[in-house]
């Protein structure tokens, strides 16, 4: 919910989920700390008067945003989703956070009073958390999100959480009636010592039924560090990398987390499930799989493949480091120091590669630098298990760090340009065939932004990929405004091909949100320079932009920015529409470039011009190697009858279907489920 709240914001990246996990991850460290200070520092009354002043506070914040109008900044992104989270849910979710280890170690310590329900170990409601976390994201997109606004979801999340205040306040209540620990201390012996951890201990006396303490060593700590932060780890780069360099699939992000959350549920629920002799077994072939997808970049293979497979190492890694986790753990005197230093390696794993990766990095190596950290956990894990693993573990760790090294020259082959933002990868690859010629192509992950040919003048100011003369956005330019300069309008710059369309008088406007795709546009590529139009760039999200510019009267506004995983839903919702209008001159097109191998977006925009009182119609074509032409899909939708009636707009266009039950998109209401078509064969991007 929140992240949908900051996707309009951003310009719908996908990098933005990631940024979210950061927050998630980073704020569940918070309150565990919290929990952890509670547990340990303070008074049974006092424990009961902070915890209930956090969940007064959360619920404060709670009901102050029911109508929430988050802003947030491009040129600092990772800070804006960071800081708007934290305004919308911070304090909310530190209290979620803080509740699961503070009511277990009260539920730990109430054996102390002689409570029978106490007797089973409560590490298994951690694995009942996060099944409850799994039930729920599962349930999201299927159940919540397609027959439910924002505005009701918050709504319904808010009394939601009304009523777990409510719980927890009668546990509250309940738990003062508890005899305080330190008063059980108190009455042990004058010599004894009333401080950690020699406090839990004289507790333990007190209670028969309570194992002696045994103290963690700090190697013993910073394992549980390092095993936590390589599930973590695993989980981002696992994600990042099936969005980005796999295929741009929506709700994809969805199945790396079930399957982390899985590894805790089957870990902690008793330990009876993992077995280190099979993950022994399994996690060598795991990784050596993955890394040899990730260095032979030749090798064409199919999605059904290379998906199960990355997920199945996901599970086979962060199973055994849950499941070690598990094995490894301490006391329930320590518990909330478990439980603290879980959270902190989760929060360095996400921030690994949703902070740290954009920076240091020119590619997506954080994949294959997560096989080398979990070689090199495994080697440390069972150094003490037997001689031959001290062999292979530090050998399998070298073997993937020589992976890092050769997916980074696979990288440079052919590449004249790379860098990384937020917003992820840009390449620029420079080749030359024969019947091409020279050529350069804009890259960014997996899906091509545009390509230029090279070889000549003429060939240089061709239109190529999905903006060929025949597409719907060609064919749109080349007969909007015939005998006349135009005003035109391009949403997402890549680089820069409408501009070939430019004549003397006209004004082609683009908005691009990443700044580094117009440095590239500009000094790479030469649409926009040997245009012989006046050329102008808006930069930040188009829609962000278009609100604060009085109207345009733009002839064509081309929205091309629906390719990928993580599509800029916004763009296309009825507000959206509305806002194009404003900027469209009379008779003006909107052109929406709809091109995508896993969602059938052409309803979606049928249905949105029938609601403004539009008329739409599609224009598919198909490759062509002699123009450098991909196929594409284009939305025309205007009030313009007599362009629709032109005979080169009418033999080119098809009529589309509406799709049953599909509801109007709002900036209140949307859901990708409806639209969502997995079995579709992979085209070129």
């Amino acid at each position: 919910m929140a992240g949908k709240r900051l996707l309009p914001l951003l310009g719908g990246s996908s990098a933005v989920w990631i940024t979210c996990l950061v927050f998630f991850q980073t704020t569940l460290l918070l309150g565990y700390l919290c929990a952890h200070a509670i547990a340990t520092r303070l008074s049974r009354r006092a424990q009961l008067v902070a915890y209930g002043f956090l969940l007064a506070l959360s619920l404060v914040q709670v009901f102050a945003n029911l109508n929430p109008h988050p802003h947030a900044s491009t040129t600092r992104p990772v800070f804006s989703v960071l800081w708007v989270l934290a305004m919308l849910i911070g304090l909310p979710f530190l209290a979620l956070s803080a509740t699961n280890p503070l009511l277990q170690s009260w539920y730990a310590h109430g054996r102390v009073s002689g409570d029978k329900k106490s007797s089973a170990p409560p590490y298994r409601l951690f694995a009942l958390s996060n099944f409850g976390s799994l039930l729920a994201l599962l349930a999201y997109p299927v159940l919540v999100e397609p027959n439910f606004s924002l505005r009701m979801q918050t709504l319904a999340w808010s009394v939601g959480f009304l009523v777990f205040v409510v719980i927890c306040g009668i546990i509250i209540a309940s738990r003062r009636k508890v005899p305080d620990i330190l008063d059980v201390e108190q009455q042990l012996s004058p010599a004894t010592t009333i401080s950690e951890p020699a406090a839990p201990q004289a507790a333990a006396a007190a209670a028969p039924s309570l194992l002696p303490d045994v103290v963690p060593s700090p190697g013993e700590r910073t394992l549980w560090l390092l095993m936590a932060a390589c599930g973590s780890l695993l989980l981002s780069a696992v994600t990042s990398h099936l969005s980005q360099n796999i295929a741009a699939i929506p709700l994809l992000w969805i199945l790396p987390l079930t399957i982390y959350l899985l590894t805790f549920v089957l870990a902690f629920n008793g330990g009876k499930i993992y077995s280190r002799r099979i993950m022994m077994g399994l996690l060598p072939s795991a990784l050596g799989g993955v890394a040899y997808l990730i260095v032979d970049t030749t090798m064409d293979v199919p999605i059904m493949i290379s998906i199960p497979l990355f997920c199945l190492t996901l599970f086979i890694g962060a199973f055994f480091c849950h499941g070690e986790l598990y094995l490894r753990r301490p006391s329930t005197s320590f518990l909330t120091q478990y439980y603290l230093l879980i959270a902190a390696g989760g929060a360095l794993g996400s921030m690994f590669v949703g902070v740290l990766a954009p920076m240091v990095f020119s590619g997506s190596y954080e994949m294959a630098w997560s096989l080398v950290y979990t070689a090199a956990l495994a080697a440390a894990l069972m150094w003490r298990q037997h001689w031959a693993w001290r062999i292979f573990w530090p050998a399998a760790a070298v073997g993937l760090l020589a992976v890092v090294v050769l997916q980074e020259r696979a990288d440079r082959e052919n590449a004249i340009v790379q860098v990384r933002s937020f917003y992820g990868t840009l390449r620029v690859t420079d080749e030359e065939t024969e019947d091409a010629g020279r050529y350069r192509t804009l890259i960014h992950g997996t899906i091509q932004h545009g390509t230029q040919f090279m070889a000549s003048d003429e060939l240089r100011r061709l239109p190529t990929t999905y903006y060929s003369r025949d597409s719907g956005v060609g064919l749109a330019l080349d007969n909007c405004c015939k005998g006349r300069a135009r005003r035109v309008a391009d949403i997402g710059l890549g680089t820069g091909t409408l501009a070939a369309y430019g004549e003397s008088g006209d004004v082609f406007r683009f908005y691009e949100i990443d700044p580094r795709v117009e440095v590239i546009a500009k000094n790479v590529f030469t649409y926009l320079r040997e245009s012989r139009a006046k050329i102008e760039i808006a930069h930040g999200d188009a829609r962000l932009s278009m609100e604060a510019e009085p109207p345009e009267n733009y002839d064509v506004i081309a929205v091309d920015a629906f390719s990928g995983d993580a599509i800029p839903v916004h763009l296309l919702t009825a507000e959206a529409i509305k806002l194009y209008q404003r900027h469209l001159a009379p008779g003006g097109i909107i052109a929406f470039h709809i091109s995508n191998t896993y969602l059938s977006l052409a309803p979606v925009v049928q249905a949105q011009a029938d609601h403004a009182g539009l008329h739409a119609i599609l224009v598919t074509t198909e490759d062509n190697d002699d123009t450098g032409a991909f196929s594409s899909d284009w939305v025309l939708v205007t009030s313009n009858e007599k362009f629709l009636a032109l005979p080169e707009i009418a033999d080119a266009s098809a009529k589309i279907e509406l799709k049953q039950g599909l509801r109007l998109w709002t900036d209140d209401y949307s859901s990708l489920l409806p639209i969502l078509n997995l079995r579709a064969a992979p085209k070129k991007d």
